[in-house]
């Protein structure tokens, strides 16, 4: 039984698909394509892949409401998407972020990026992530506690839901909580060194997650001109 992880390529565009379906195979990835937005949910409902690379401008259904879709559905409330588009403006961005695709790439690409980042989200969701120092229970405030093993949150007892991204910034904050971390910092932890996204991007996906945390939230404190950290003590007690 093949052990590769299973890519979907959701593009309209034959040759831009082919392009990157023969990157993914030559990088030991086992890619499909679909050519349109149904298409994608059809064959993500019914052959459930690894990860998610998805166009905007889609025939029938757009990107933006494929993403929206696997997102509200709790079979694939969890799954990696990364979006591909040559849709590149930073409003474009954020709309992809604030819908929860976990990365965003702008079309002309690198296709040795474009592996790099598929390869980094796979990464952050394989069970080998639980190895890392940062691995066990952690709990702050007295109620917000991240099973880093198990790659969950909760507040209270009470469970939530947070894309790939999001459970990656939290966890690289609470790695070491008083101390600040640039936004900088913050992208090459959860998307590596060489990965050039704007300060905007990361203001995105930590006021999302401030908002999923809710009364909890507060402990991730801004610091101005430079990123965030999380609060040794937020209460001020």
């Amino acid at each position: 039984m093949s052990t590769k992880k299973r890519i979907l390529i959701v593009e309209d565009e034959p040759e831009i698909a082919n392009l990157i379906r023969l990157h993914m195979d030559r990088n030991g990835f086992a890619a499909d394509t679909v050519h349109s937005g149904k298409a994608g949910i059809v064959e993500i409902e019914q052959n459930m892949p690894d990860c998610v690379l998805l166009d905007l401008m889609l025939p029938d259904l757009d990107g933006l409401e494929v993403c929206r879709r696997l997102r509200r559905a709790p079979k694939t409330e969890n799954l990696p998407i990364i979006i591909v588009s040559a849709k590149g403006e930073e409003a474009d961005v954020v709309a992809g972020i604030e819908l929860g695709a976990d990365d965003y790439i702008a079309k002309p690409f690198s296709p040795r990026v474009l592996v790099a980042r598929v390869k980094s989200v796979l990464r952050r969701t394989s069970p080998a992530e639980s190895q890392e120092k940062a691995n066990g229970v952690i709990t702050l405030a007295n109620e917000l506690e991240i099973d880093t093993e198990r790659h969950r949150v909760s507040v209270r007892g009470e469970p939530l839901s947070l894309t790939i991204t999001e459970f990656s910034i939290l966890k690289y904050l609470a790695a070491r909580p008083g101390f600040v971390r640039t936004r900088d910092q913050i992208i090459a932890s959860v998307h590596g060194g060489n990965t050039i996204l704007s300060s905007r991007t990361v203001d995105v996906h930590v006021t999302a997650l401030r908002r999923k945390l809710e009364g909890a939230g507060r402990i991730i404190e801004t610091v101005r001109g430079v990123g965030y950290r999380l609060s040794e003590n937020p209460d001020g007690a």
